[in-house]
């Protein structure tokens, strides 16, 4: 993988781990509006989600622990469309599961590419760089 493509892959990792974890901040926290302008109740499903969207949406921010983390994110997100999204419609444009869908590939791609430049794993020596050998 050249430098070029780390970076690149850097940089998607932070985003993707900025913007998922504000979804957890929005349940969690009350911020960005919340849920509804509420927050979400102690133990139930979206507070687990949340917790997961908040730490280890944060992990994947820094690149920390990305591959087990961003597995975790994508199974998460596979239940989420399946659970709250296809049951409404089979096309996501349509049962509103877009968002879902595509977090939940872009996390599969990092459980398996790694978390590119700029991350703790890298610079630990833990999956800086991809395992794919050309």
């Amino acid at each position: 993988m050249s430098n070029w493509e780390r970076r690149a892959q850097g940089v998607m990792r932070i985003m993707i781990g900025f913007t998922f974890s504000c979804h957890g901040a929005q349940k969690l926290l009350g911020l960005f509006g919340g849920m509804g302008g509420h927050r979400v109740h102690a133990g139930t499903l979206l507070w687990f989600a949340g917790m997961l969207e908040l730490i280890l949406g944060l992990t994947i921010l820094f690149g920390f622990f990305t591959r087990p983390a961003a597995f975790i994110l994508c199974g998460e997100m596979a239940v989420a469309y399946f659970l709250v999204h296809f049951p409404r419609s089979v096309v996501p444009i349509q049962n509103g599961g877009e968002l879902a869908v595509v977090y939940c590939f872009v996390f599969l791609f990092l459980a398996v590419a790694g978390p590119g430049a700029f991350s703790i794993d890298g610079a630990r020596g833990g999956g800086g760089k991809s395992r794919v050998r050309r």
